[in-house]
């Protein structure tokens, strides 16, 4: 069936386009061991998408290419989570009516990364914070102590905690994102509003039943085509889950948005779903009912 129309989507992680791919995803290669992930890739988890975007050609304003996009295919809002790099923060004073930052952090910077959380909050007014526990050197699990401040400041302020969850993209080991881990933050945290990004895979039936047990867990489907989203998860948004799951795209890293809305119609969401799916969850997660 068609996408319905009239819904106001939210994607909950997009972006621009970049002109340097070696310099936004270096953090990512120093890691890496495989010669292809250093530099036979564009970035290091190119191996599993095709049709990847173009990056920015240094003419015209990414800003501005990422809005006609948006345009395109019915996006309202969009959710970016770099907003120190120009570019980012630039869209987002500029466009306060359609982008919502997300501040990405690197717990092992410890107290600064608690103050860089505050500070974006503040200025820029950034409603989330995403870490990516595979991709931070050297790695942190999602449990680990260096974590917990970096919850117990989310929880103080309101914002919503998205954490890659599941088998990394890139070649890096990827047990830190193991989704059993994930239990022992909601127990502590009884307070926090967690989301999973990137799917949870091979453990995400294991998703699905924490998320049953833990009312603050969340998942968005970030990364993923949708001919790809999981059959746990679909299953669990059509019957207990419906507020619970919530869309995320991956433009322009490595999916087109004409991919996605292409082959979202063919998703089998109940009626009721589609809209908590595409706007009313991220609105409510996000604290946007608000405004």
């Amino acid at each position: 069936m068609p996408i319905p129309e009239g819904i106001p989507i939210i994607d909950t992680m997009i972006g621009f386009p970049v002109a340097d791919f070696g310099a936004t995803y270096g953090f990512i290669r120093k890691q890496t061991k495989d010669a292809d992930s250093k530099e036979g890739m564009r970035f290091p988890a190119e191996y599993m998408f095709k049709d990847v975007p173009e990056g920015h050609d240094g003419a015209g304003d990414p800003v501005a290419s990422t809005l006609a996009q948006m345009d395109r295919f019915g996006v309202a809002i969009g959710v970016i989570g770099t907003v120190r790099d120009g570019v980012s923060d630039r869209a987002l004073k500029e466009h306060p009516d359609r982008f919502v930052g997300r501040t990405s952090v690197d717990p092992n910077q410890g107290m600064d990364a608690v103050r860089k959380i505050v500070a974006d909050h503040d200025e820029l007014g950034t409603r989330a914070v995403t870490v990516f526990p595979a991709g931070t050197f050297p790695q942190v699990p999602i449990n680990d102590k260096k974590m917990y401040p970096i919850y117990a400041k989310c929880v103080e302020l309101g914002l919503s905690v998205w954490v890659n969850a599941g088998i990394p993209g890139p070649r890096l080991q990827g047990m830190c994102q193991h989704v059993e881990l994930i239990d022992e933050v909601m127990f502590d945290f009884p307070d926090l509003t967690f989301v999973t990004m990137h799917g949870c895979e091979p453990w995400e039936q294991l998703a699905v039943k924490l998320m049953l047990k833990w009312p603050g867990l969340h998942y968005c489907t970030s990364a993923f085509a949708p001919k790809y989203y999981p059959k746990a998860v679909i299953e669990y948004a059509n019957t207990r889950g419906a507020d619970k799951v919530m869309y995320a795209g991956y433009y322009p890293m490595g999916l087109s948005l004409e991919r996605i809305m292409g082959e979202m119609g063919d998703v089998p969401f109940r009626d009721h779903v589609w809209p908590k799916f595409l706007q009313q969850n991220a609105a409510r997660v996000l604290g946007l009912e608000q405004t």
